[in-house]
């Protein structure tokens, strides 16, 4: 058994300080010793709940599994989801271990075996010097890559790729009754599908073999380009995204009047050797992300971000970019994951934390995006950390959230006087547009919304039940939503 690092702290390795805080050991002596109490949340660190938590190796999962309570067990990576989906009150929370060195990766064709417990980060830093890239990655690198299944991942090259599903080849997974099976698209491909973006509530997924992006250089080529509008960004996008692998863009939901949806899109793609200079032929491949800086522990209450901050920060993001288009070379820390220099940025938002809100509605229903952008600019709610890209076809999971469209991610102040009413009122938008919402940053919609965004939703229930019928797998996020039917 491994223990977290002293008797009473998780470290994250993405921020440098503790990130989940695990309380005294239960004192019930029916209970293994190992296990302790923590009060978890999401990124977002809202509706947290306690539950039974404890490390694991994977030779031991199948042991905890059958240990757990009445209320089931969920497992949780590095906690990067923003809602509920890696918390179980009053149930078991399991953390599976996982080593790079156990990483098996074929050099011939780009096919990496990797244990589900492994980050994305881990992994980059074996594989980027080696010339291969993860064939998709978010806005973070601290994701397991069980989590990156279960969430079906998606980053700014799916209008090119798709998500991280359609890249898995096959995938080992533990059931209820402990029973592993190996399954893929071609191997039982319902469970499979069913797991792929199935939040971890089909089993507990072991290890993942899928296929590598092949690179020359650890650096992009990014081609900047200034937006006066909303409008012009999304002719821009719609017009422009197929020719590069890679495309996304901040938008101004603070600005008003000409400046309002004013944007910065950013369209990169891997660099080729030839097309780099120099020194940096030298080492084509190094790959050393930078540790910036930690937000402190301890914070104002009411936190850093409010419409005055948010505001002069837009002002500052905007105008810091070239008023032309413009071309620059990126590492990939840099362009993938620059939010991943700041070590718990997530606090600055204060003790009420944050709701990450991010929908997809399908291309021709651009008359909704504006229709929720305009509610969003009259509401002065929105921080910073506004994300626009385009979605290509989705695939064939049942709770796979991507779907041909336009997706807006939305950061802005969980605690603040009307974000509920707000969001239940772009809920209402989006579905009516025929779109959906993202279950790893789901914080608070409804079953409702949750069954008439994905259509699919019974068959998932349905295989659920066929491999689950005890409902052991459970999370917050389940019952919220009634997944676990």
């Amino acid at each position: 058994m491994v223990r977290p690092s002293g008797t009473t702290q998780w470290f994250d390795p993405a921020e440098r300080c503790p990130a989940t805080p695990w309380a005294a050991p239960y004192n019930d002596r029916a209970m293994r010793p190992d296990y302790t109490t923590a009060r978890l949340s999401g990124w977002g660190r809202t509706a947290a709940s306690s539950a039974r938590t404890a490390r694991v190796a994977t030779d031991e999962l199948a042991e905890h599994v059958k240990s757990a309570t009445g209320r089931g067990v969920i497992l949780r990576g590095l906690g990067r989801s923003y809602g509920d989906p890696a918390q179980n009150s009053g149930g078991t929370v399991l953390v599976l271990g996982g080593s790079v060195d156990e990483v098996v990766i074929d050099d011939e064709t780009g096919v990496v075996t990797c244990p589900a417990g492994v980050s994305l980060h881990d992994l980059l830093r074996r594989v980027v010097p080696r010339g291969w890239f993860v064939p998709v990655t978010p806005g973070t690198r601290f994701v397991t890559v069980g989590g990156a299944v279960a969430s079906d991942i998606h980053g700014k090259n799916h209008h090119f790729e798709g998500s991280f599903g359609n890249h898995v080849h096959s995938l080992r997974l533990m059931l209820a009754d402990g029973t592993v099976r190996t399954i893929g698209p071609d191997q039982e491909p319902r469970l499979f599908w069913a797991t792929v973006g199935g939040m971890g509530l089909t089993g507990a997924i072991l290890d993942v073999r899928f296929s590598l992006l092949p690179i020359e250089t650890s650096v992009c080529r990014v081609e900047t380009t200034r937006c006066r509008n909303l409008d012009e960004l999304l002719a821009e996008m719609a017009h422009g995204d197929e020719n590069h692998r890679y495309s996304v863009a901040w938008v101004d939901l603070l600005a008003r009047g000409r400046r309002g949806g004013r944007s910065v899109l950013w369209r990169g793609d891997h660099a080729r050797l030839d097309e780099v200079d120099e020194r940096r032929r030298l080492d084509p491949l190094s790959y050393a992300p930078r540790h910036l800086a930690s937000v402190p522990p301890v914070v104002p209450s009411s936190g850093f971000v409010n419409s005055t901050t948010s505001a002069l920060f837009n002002e500052l993001w905007f105008r810091k970019e070239p008023r032309r288009p413009a071309r620059a070379m990126k590492s990939i820390p840099s362009y993938f994951h620059p939010l991943d220099a700041i070590g718990g940025w997530n606090r600055l938002y204060g003790r009420g934390g944050f709701v990450q809100y991010q929908f997809v509605v399908p291309f021709e229903r651009e008359d909704a995006l504006r229709e929720v952008v305009r509610r969003v600019v009259s509401s002065r709610l929105a921080s910073p950390l506004i994300v626009l890209k385009r979605f290509g076809p989705g695939n064939p999971g049942p709770l796979s959230f991507p779907m041909e469209g336009w997706t807006l991610t939305v950061d802005m102040p969980a605690a603040r006087d009307g974000s509920g009413p707000l969001l239940h009122a772009l809920d209402a938008i989006v579905l009516e547009a025929g779109g959906r919402h993202y279950l790893a940053k789901d914080a608070h919609t409804t079953p409702e919304a949750i069954r008439r965004g994905y259509p699919h939703l019974d068959e998932w229930l349905a295989i659920r039940r066929e491999v689950d019928p005890d409902r052991l797998w459970q999370s917050d996020l389940a019952r919220r939503l009634e997944l676990v039917a």
